[in-house]
């Protein structure tokens, strides 16, 4: 086998290790640690400590460490969390949240400046377009990781199923359920109840394996990169030092239409963070019981990863504007359908029909705003990317913030505000885009995915 093409698959499948097990936690935190609100409160700091790792911890662990070692201990910060889990209390999730947090950033920078380079040095040798080769091996890596959805909350259902005792969930314990909830650990005392100290421990204990394996993976198969492509790539890192980087991220905020775009960016959080942390746990846990998570979770997973496949295809004749539209419809008939919606066990279908829906309107919102993004500051990607990054994980943190403190009505009502504001800043940005260059049309064919997966890089 190729050699860069062995690196690319030792990344890929590490990280679909890796990912397995952190997707399919991440699910379950807002059902499994719901006392006090320590799931939801986690994953809030997970995202805060995202915030501030990006602005500066890429460059300078890449520069020190070099791209495989760089992977390879910001993957045990992954595997931490996972052993914080298994004693799951304020003192023990909280330090492992901060700590995956720290290692989020350098993880993915680090993932994408090696494949960045293995797909350069390739194309060198083989006379080829070094553009292609890189698309080609980022192609081949979102192709293995997508599928860490699936496996991850298949692994929580299968496990969290062979619970001895089934529990009845009474019509009156039911009346908890929903957009109306009783704003208490209702979930936890009815027919939904955690699941046993032994199944638990047994599913952490094999989320945890799948983490080593991952770290084991990058460290005995994946080859370092050449001392003179570390060079180059280190020269790349060092040019904007950390300050520069960050003035210019905020700097960015002097352009009109980036202030437009921060409500739009922010609810990508906030819809992503609603589905995690309360639709989980105030309809499916509550009604159902929590072994039914990852099931609804591979349905939002699934559905996602083909959406976003589809529309990256059919962008360049659609344009982004009506898929804009399909997806804040789509959004809107879902939360006015939830706060209408009292869930009970017999309407089991409809259960997996909400994150289908969502999963269609998320992949609108990951592709086309991360192409938006790249279309309209081409020339300040690094800054804008920045901000991206910066306001989307403040969505997150904001809706997993409050996830406890207020009742699942009034989140879908900020839900819907958040939404429609959107949409009004979005149209803004066209309008100004539309009489700036009214002979160019905006939707063009760059929209599918390639500023998708520039993003995730930067």
């Amino acid at each position: 086998m190729e050699r860069n093409l062995k690196n690319v698959l030792v990344i890929s499948f590490g990280f679909l290790l890796l990912f397995t097990a952190y997707g399919g936690l991440q699910s379950l935190q807002s059902s499994l640690n719901s006392e006090e609100g320590l799931g939801v409160a986690s994953l809030s700091v997970v995202y805060a400590a995202l915030i501030l790792s990006s602005m500066f911890l890429p460059p300078i662990l890449i520069k020190k460490l070099g791209c495989k070692w760089t992977i390879a201990i910001s993957m045990c910060c992954y595997v931490a969390f996972s052993l914080g889990n298994f004693y799951a209390s304020w003192y023990t999730l909280i330090p492992t949240s901060v700590i995956l947090g720290l290692g989020g950033a350098p993880l993915w920078s680090a993932k994408c400046t090696y494949l960045t380079i293995a797909g350069t040095s390739y194309a060198e040798k083989a006379g080829k377009n070094a553009k292609d080769i890189i698309n080609q091996y980022f192609g081949v890596f979102f192709l293995v990781f997508q599928s860490s959805g699936v496996w991850g909350n298949l692994i929580s259902s299968l496990i969290l199923s062979q619970s001895p005792t089934k529990v009845e969930i009474s019509e009156e314990d039911l009346e908890c359920c929903g957009a109306y909830n009783c704003l208490t650990d209702t979930t936890n005392t009815t027919g939904s109840a955690k699941p046993s100290n032994s199944l638990i421990y047994t599913l952490l204990g094999v989320y945890t394996a799948s983490g080593v394996l991952a770290v084991l993976l990058v460290i005995i198969f994946l080859d370092q990169i050449k001392s003179d492509q570390a060079e180059t790539e280190k020269e790349k890192l060092e040019a904007p030092s950390f300050w520069s980087t960050f003035l210019a991220t905020f700097r960015h905020l002097k352009d009109k239409r980036q202030c437009l775009l921060i409500p739009l960016t922010m609810y990508s959080g906030f819809e992503q963070g609603f589905l995690s942390g309360d639709y989980t746990k105030v309809y499916v846990t509550c009604a159902l019981g929590i072994q039914y998570v990852g099931y609804v979770m591979i349905c939002f997973a699934a559905v996602n990863s083909l959406c976003s496949l589809l529309f990256g295809k059919i962008s360049q004749f659609t344009g982004r504007k009506l898929l804009f539209a399909l997806a804040a419809v789509t959004n809107t008939s879902c939360i006015i359908a939830l706060l209408l919606w009292k869930p009970h066990p017999k309407e089991l279908a409809v259960f997996f029909v909400f994150p289908a829906l969502w999963g269609l309107s998320d992949a609108v919102w990951q592709t086309q705003t991360n192409g938006l993004y790249g279309i309209l500051f081409e020339k300040h990607k690094e800054a804008a990317f920045a901000n991206y990054r910066l306001w989307e994980s403040l969505g997150f943190v904001i809706a997993f913030g409050y996830s406890t403190k207020l009742q699942v009505y009034v989140k879908l009502y900020i839900l819907l505000s958040v939404l429609v504001l959107s949409m009004l800043t979005y149209g803004a940005v066209e309008y100004l885009e539309a009489k700036s260059s009214p002979g160019t049309p905006t939707a063009t064919k760059n929209e599918n995915g390639g500023p998708h997966s520039q993003e995730t890089c930067m």
